[in-house]
């Protein structure tokens, strides 16, 4: 699959270590969605652990031996033959062997990754619905799927929902566990248990993408690639009957609106902007006619989901021609609907942005004090960081100091430091 780079090809030995992060953060959950296809979910341990040392593998020989032509290739390709090699040694490899011959043409075929067929028509989006079985918890389905599919760490899930990264470990041992001792086939079910399962894989879409909408980890505040990535997969799901539904519509609504903004979020150098601050000129306006368009699709019957409420407010926003003639109101009252169907301590505290623009900081800071024993929040940097913004704008000066230098200490993502470093200097 490729030979070695010449020496003329554009990246330069020292850039591996960047190749392979960014191969990383795009390929690895893909990879991992092809090796359990044709090994099986008993064997997604192992699908992880190949592609890990892969990656590994690809660091130390490319910075010497040269990038390869196809460098996805040679990943899936070198990650396959590992996974053979083991289960040759576990004795376990004729209970792949047809399987394994019959997809041989596909590993042959120009294409970087074998397109084996299933109901859904994607690698990832199916592996997904596996990770969402039944037969784990919600909890433990939505982090294994972020795990083994997002490519996420631990420390990533935990930040997905403000837990120890110990509790999300646990999540992840038992949930493969639980899945290896079931012995669950990659086979899809039927429409009906693919539908219970809907919910828990929205729910992992969304995160997917709240994670490059606002990075916990590495230095830039967006990853694009995950917010690219969470949209397609949304956008493959709503064809396929067991998506093509209200909620799943309004998701894809939201997330076409948030993308919108990702080229404001930050100026030219990197420092994040808050959406008062934002040049709405360069707001993607083919994303947000996308976002009305799913809207649109997600007002059919009945149901309301939190992703109607949400993607309501974010609407609010696309259609407000500047930040002084946005609707609070209008957004004040989807909040107060979303507290009904899906009470959410993060969803509260947003909500307090809103009730500032209409009732005032007091009013809000009395608000705030709502959220001193709620545990979820505790090490959360935005509550500091907007009980600092309230009482800067109620001229509470010593106590917005006092706050935002709890939030930074909170705060990961360097460029949320950054700009509550600048909210500290201006003391």
């Amino acid at each position: 699959m490729g030979g070695s780079a010449n020496n003329d090809r554009s990246l330069h030995p020292a850039d591996v270590p960047l190749l392979i992060d960014h191969l990383f953060r795009r390929k690895s959950g893909q990879m991992v969605a092809v090796l359990t296809r044709i090994f099986g979910p008993e064997n997604l341990h192992l699908a992880e652990d190949v592609v890990q040392d892969t990656l590994l593998k690809a660091l130390r020989k490319w910075s010497y031996l040269g990038i390869p032509e196809n460098p996805e290739g040679w990943l899936f390709k070198t990650a396959k033959n590992q996974a053979l090699d083991i289960l040759r040694r576990e004795k376990r490899f004729h209970e792949k062997l047809n399987l394994l011959l019959a997809n041989r043409e596909g590993e042959d075929s120009p294409a970087t990754f074998p397109n084996l067929d299933d109901p859904l028509h994607d690698n990832q989006l199916t592996l997904i619905f596996i990770c969402c079985h039944p037969v784990i918890s919600r909890e433990s389905q939505v982090a294994l799927a972020l795990k083994t599919v997002g490519g996420f760490g631990t420390s990533e899930i935990a930040g997905a929902f403000l837990i120890k990264e110990t509790t999300v470990a646990q999540r992840l041992v038992r949930a493969k566990r639980k899945l290896r001792e079931t012995q669950i086939s990659f086979q899809m079910p039927g429409q009906t248990k693919l539908s219970e399962r809907l919910d828990a894989v929205l729910e992992v879409i969304f995160l997917i993408f709240n994670e490059g909408y606002s990075a916990t980890t590495g230095n830039a505040l967006i990853r694009r690639d995950l917010c690219e990535e969470a949209i397609r997969l949304a956008t493959m799901l709503t064809t396929r009957p067991v998506g093509d539904l209200p909620k799943a519509h309004a998701l894809l609504a939201l997330m076409h609106f948030q993308y919108s903004r990702l080229e404001a979020r930050v100026d030219t150098t990197g420092n994040m902007l808050l959406l008062s601050e934002q040049d709405r000129t360069t707001w993607n306006r083919k994303s947000i006619e996308h976002g009305f368009s799913s809207l649109h699709k997600a007002m059919r019957g009945n149901t309301l989901s939190k992703y109607h409420l949400m993607a309501g407010i974010a609407s609010c926003h696309a259609s407000a021609e500047n930040f002084e003639t946005t609707n609070w109101h209008d957004i004040l009252f989807y909040y107060d609907q979303l507290s009904q169907i899906h009470p959410s301590p993060v969803l509260a505290l947003n909500r307090i942005v809103a009730l500032e623009k209409i009732h005032g900081p007091n009013h809000a800071l009395i608000e705030l004090e709502k959220f001193s024993n709620e545990k979820s929040l505790q090490n959360y940097y935005l509550l500091p960081a907007t009980k600092g913004e309230m009482n800067l704008r109620a001229g509470n000066e010593t106590e917005a100091k006092r706050n935002f230098e709890i939030a930074y200490s909170l705060a990961t993502n360097p460029t949320e430091k950054r700009f509550l470093k600048k909210r500290l200097d201006m003391f």
